[in-house]
């Protein structure tokens, strides 16, 4: 188990109180009319393919959405609160195996991690024949706190998030448990027992393959690790995890540093201690206390005094269309719509822009690099007002 990750070069900041970055950019909602969006991704073509919390994948082509939905597992899942179609991924060579994996909340209220097959005949439709779950994880306190992101990673292998479990605060204390998948984010090789279950394996390095943990996990001590973006360019991991009373987090960790981060929920939120006490009954024996160095910090916190309440966490754009941006890592927050840029290769120092999303609920990309955003049933493409849109989306 790692004792200590951090990225040295990268400051230990806060969000500024207004610094306005980007002045002539826009947001542009080239899809109305969805419901309640939780994912956006692409297959390396023109699709935006749009997972909607009630279930369905819709695909978005030409400027329409297709009438017809690419996946429906409507009948799976359960629509309460932070609960549904949370997350969408293709596999890397999903142009020849047609692999499309998905994590979502089943009818008793846990999560799961399923993997799909395209359609031999129509490559805008799965076979809805072809499921099977890899990963099912009990959840034990609340319909909130799931995580729900699915992405593969640039080293070819699939991470995905689970939150603590719930309810506030993390009674059990599963968050710090790495016999458990609360709170993680776990790794996994999808090219291993792809026709017996479990149909997936074990990277050989992976941090936590010795007896007595869970040997998917990357990553733990997590609340609700609501979105997270493995960049290729920078081969960083961006983390944002929604906080308890009083904090938002972001933290980046190198994919090359060999996971067994601690992130430090429930003893730590952010960078400010939660639960000071070292011997919670309810906690492993093992848990560092407050401020302890085996905990990863953030490199991005911000509080609630402005109003803010839950950080959506975003993607580092890596688009053409929008030069000032290109490089940074974006994000916001659900109650006060703000958004925020952080230079990744200047030490991530946020900066305030100056549009807006109320609500905003997921950062997706084309595959141009371009950048979209969620609310509700909308999705905008960030735009300057000077592009010229060469895919038909208007602008």
């Amino acid at each position: 188990m790692k004792t200590c990750r951090r990225l040295l070069a990268l400051a230990f900041v806060s969000i500024p109180g207004i610094v306005m970055a980007g002045s002539n950019l826009f947001l542009d909602p080239v899809i109305t009319g969805q419901t309640n969006v939780t994912d956006i991704t692409n297959t390396g073509d023109s699709r935006l393919f749009i997972a909607e919390k009630d279930g369905r994948v819709l695909i978005f082509d030409s400027g329409i959405v297709l009438p017809t939905p690419f996946l429906d597992v409507s009948a799976l899942t359960t629509g309460g609160f932070e609960q549904g179609l949370l997350g969408l991924a293709f596999h890397p060579d999903y142009a020849n195996n047609g692999y499309v994996f998905i994590n979502y909340t089943n009818a008793d209220q846990k999560s799961v991690l399923a993997r799909y097959t395209r359609s031999a005949g129509d490559p805008n439709q799965v076979d809805p024949t072809s499921g099977v779950i890899l990963i099912t994880v009990d959840h034990p306190n609340s319909s909130g706190h799931y995580g729900g992101q699915v992405a593969f990673g640039p080293d070819g292998y699939l991470y995905t998030s689970f939150g603590d479990g719930g309810t506030q605060q993390d009674p059990e204390c599963d968050s710090q448990d790495t016999s458990s998948l609360l709170g993680t984010v776990i790794r996994i090789d999808v090219d291993q027992s792809v026709d017996t279950a479990p149909y997936y394996g074990i990277p050989a390095d992976n941090p936590f393959v010795s007896a007595g943990h869970l040997p998917e996990v990357w990553g733990y001590g997590l609340r609700n690790p609501w979105r997270f973006d493995l960049d290729a360019q920078s081969n960083q991991l961006f983390l944002s995890d929604v906080g308890q009373f009083s904090r938002e987090e972001v933290t980046v960790t190198s994919l090359s540093a060999g996971g067994g981060d601690n992130y430090g929920w429930k003893v730590m939120e952010g960078l400010s201690c939660f639960d000071p006490d070292p011997v919670d009954p309810d906690c492993p024996m093992n848990t560092p206390s407050c401020f302890d160095p085996a905990y990863t910090n953030p490199q991005i916190e911000y509080d609630h005094s402005a109003g803010e309440c839950s950080v959506t966490g975003g993607v580092v754009y890596r688009g053409d269309g929008i030069a000032q941006l290109r490089g940074h890592y974006l994000f916001g927050d659900w109650c006060t719509g703000r958004l925020w840029s952080a230079d990744v290769a200047t030490g991530l120092q946020p900066e305030q822009l100056s549009i807006s999303l109320a609500a905003v609920q997921a950062f997706g990309r084309d595959h141009l690099g371009e950048v979209y955003l969620t609310q509700g049933t909308t999705v905008f493409r960030l735009s300057i007002d000077d592009e010229i849109f060469a895919d038909g989306f208007g602008g």
